[in-house]
């Protein structure tokens, strides 16, 4: 570590993370086929060194890797690391904000899984968490990584009574709750952004902020980050034309804690996996119905009556509803080792319920 980092550190310091990604990325021929590249072959030091000219007077950086990676790559044991790493970011008094460079393949999966474990930490100690990443790598020539890069380290270190303390998300000139990220689109340039509630990072809108303040005044505590090699196993399923009994049934004799079912329309799933999914049931398996729609809410007993124990995903697409039924196994087995007799379902439909809001841009 450099003596200026060292120093840096021991002063007020906004903090920045590297994932990999395309944002770190590199093509080997960027302005024939910037498509084609290498993620997460740069150090999130080089990025930032870019971009020290453009950084605003009197807005300290430290940065630090915590992993260079495809986020198509992304592991559990990963984001147990990343999330430890911010947790302690969060409670160090010199870090006023945490910027988190991240591939836009897997930032759904992270964006949830930050907000439903620090983002009551990060909303009480007033810090904010900005998730950002890129849609093209670092050497092509409209490259969009340095622009974004920059809104979040803005926005990391503006006021509060702008924006509360919470776990955020930029791309493309707009921000949004982290646990909203969608990618929606293979290439354009706010993917993982057009189809969440969103504002302008320069310009807030009131309603959205209206928005985020209800969300965050409903999560009113953490869960627990599982251990590296603790998290739940659980699997997404897609019902579709043609699904298969087989499909759900041989998944019976594994040792699968949990399955999500991403149902047609409104998240309903094929007559032939009624059998089989009623047996998981039996045998202790959850269960978590949602739609392959990519939007919409998929709720309680509709179209019809679900099995004993399913619950229904609310707003959750299948990822995030996936890394929230894993998180939710945890915190039950957390409970259960401290005496409590909460259940999964306890703590998911804390997770499902959560306000939802739409937003007039």
């Amino acid at each position: 570590m450099s003596s200026i980092q060292t120093k840096a550190e021991n002063n007020p310091h906004i903090l920045v993370l590297g994932m990999g990604g395309t944002i770190a990325g590199i093509a080997s021929n960027p302005e024939d086929s910037p498509l084609k590249y290498e993620a997460g072959q740069i150090a999130v030091g080089s990025l930032l060194a870019h971009i020290r000219s453009a950084i605003p007077e009197g807005i300290a950086l430290v940065s630090h890797q915590v992993a260079n990676i495809n986020s198509r790559n992304l592991s559990e044991p990963l984001l147990s690391l990343l999330g430890e790493t911010v947790r302690q970011a969060l409670d160090n008094p010199m870090v006023k904000g945490v910027v988190l460079t991240h591939g836009t393949d897997t930032m759904e999966e992270t964006g949830v899984f930050l907000q439903l474990t620090c983002g009551r930490s990060a909303q009480d100690l007033g810090k904010r968490v900005i998730i950002t990443g890129a849609m093209l790598p670092s050497n092509a020539s409209k490259a969009d990584g340095p622009s974004n890069l920059l809104d979040a380290i803005r926005w990391a270190s503006t006021p509060l009574e702008n924006c509360p303390g919470g776990i955020y998300a930029v791309m493309d000139g707009r921000g949004c709750l982290a646990m909203d990220l969608a990618k929606r689109h293979a290439t354009d340039l706010n993917a993982p952004i057009q189809a969440s509630p969103s504002s302008s990072v320069g310009l807030i809108n009131p309603s959205w902020l209206s928005g985020v303040k209800a969300v965050e005044a409903a999560w009113l505590e953490d869960l627990p980050i599982p251990a590296g090699n603790e998290w739940p196993w659980v699997e997404i399923l897609t019902s579709h034309a043609g699904a298969r009994a087989e499909t759900v049934s041989h998944w019976l004799d594994t040792r699968v804690q949990g399955l999500v079912i991403a149902g047609s329309g409104m998240g309903g799933f094929h007559d032939e996996w009624a059998k089989p999914l009623a047996g998981a049931t039996k045998r202790g398996i959850a269960l978590v119905r949602t739609t392959r729609t990519g939007a919409g809410t998929t709720k309680q007993d509709i179209p019809e009556m679900d099995l004993a124990g399913c619950m229904a995903s609310g707003t959750l697409s299948a990822p995030r509803a996936r890394i929230a039924l894993q998180l939710a196994l945890n915190a039950e087995k957390q409970a259960k080792l401290a005496g409590k007799s909460l259940t999964w379902q306890d703590f998911f439909a804390r997770i499902a319920l959560l306000p939802e809001f739409r937003v007039r841009v």
